[in-house]
């Protein structure tokens, strides 16, 4: 009996990976563009309402905390202004990859902090930090790819995927623990398990939102070669990040390399916004001494 049952968990925790895999994304980017697997079905055990409503609430009290202490970044400032205005380019792009996107009730915020990082909550509730831009000194170009990177993550609805998949994990763990009779070895084992799981599935949304953020981005009328520049900066920032298999972000020089394999799909996007032939487009050169122009 007991055999049974783990199988059965096993076969659940196991299965949650290749689910997303049954169908082709026929939907949006059909045509032209990125091309990407299905969204899990696994998603649907969260409701829509429910997550989206969390974020609100999340991302209201975030605001507040940042208002309170002074590191909410005013709207007229420079920094701002230009980041609502690239956003502005991105989102028009983004319902052809969800169409609850056009009812969302976007928002972007700058928040005054050393950390080089932004998110896009579900329902397109958008915080950067100004270390990202201190930091890396991102074009226009370049932040495109980080917004719509990050935008690419609420669209694909990564989030709510992930509480689903979390659950399903932790209680396939506690579980299958218990019904071996693995007592608190057993439990820190298979939770360290989980977690590995976890990790493998958080890398995966990052390249997906990295290659649907590079399609939408290029739509806008946004280069997709500033993502290459942008990684190469990240990699010089990101001295002594953990080994790729530990961390939840692919590895710098691998992200790259699947921009590169990418570009001939996004870069006939980024030359009909700027209505020219992908031959005429000149080499993406970036801001920074020592990156070499991209072709």
């Amino acid at each position: 009996m007991k055999r049974n049952v783990v199988a059965v968990l096993l076969a659940i925790v196991c299965g949650i990976g290749s689910s997303a895999a049954m169908a082709k994304d026929r939907a949006q980017g059909a045509d032209d563009g990125v091309k990407v697997d299905g969204m899990s079905p696994l998603r649907k055990l969260v409701p829509e309402e429910q997550i989206e409503a969390m974020a609100l609430e999340q991302y209201a009290g975030m605001k507040q905390q940042a208002g309170q202490h002074g590191a909410l970044v005013p709207d007229t400032h420079p920094q701002v202004v230009r980041l609502r205005a690239i956003a502005n380019r991105i989102i028009p792009q983004a319902a052809r990859w969800n169409p609850r996107a056009a009812q969302w009730q976007w928002e972007i915020n700058l928040i005054a902090s050393k950390d080089v990082n932004a998110f896009c909550m579900p329902g397109g509730k958008i915080a950067v930090f100004s270390g990202l831009l201190s930091t890396l000194k991102l074009t226009d170009d370049e932040l495109a790819i980080v917004l719509g990177h990050e935008i690419a993550h609420a669209l694909r609805e990564h989030g709510r995927e992930r509480m689903a998949k979390g659950t399903l994990v932790n209680l396939g763990a506690s579980l299958g623990s218990a019904l071996l009779g693995l007592k608190d070895t057993g439990q820190m084992v298979m939770g360290q398990g989980a977690k590995l799981v976890l990790l493998k599935f958080s890398r995966s949304d990052e390249t997906e939102a990295d290659l649907v953020g590079l399609d939408i981005a290029a739509r806008a009328g946004y280069d997709p070669r500033a993502g290459i520049a942008l990684w190469q900066k990240m990699n010089a920032a990101d001295k002594g990040a953990p080994p790729q298999w530990l961390s939840t972000h692919p590895a710098g020089k691998n992200r790259i390399a699947d921009i590169r394999k990418h570009l001939p799909e996004v870069l006939p996007l980024y030359a009909k916004a700027k209505g020219v032939a992908p031959g005429a487009l000149p080499p993406y050169q970036s801001n920074r001494s020592g990156l070499a122009p991209i072709p």
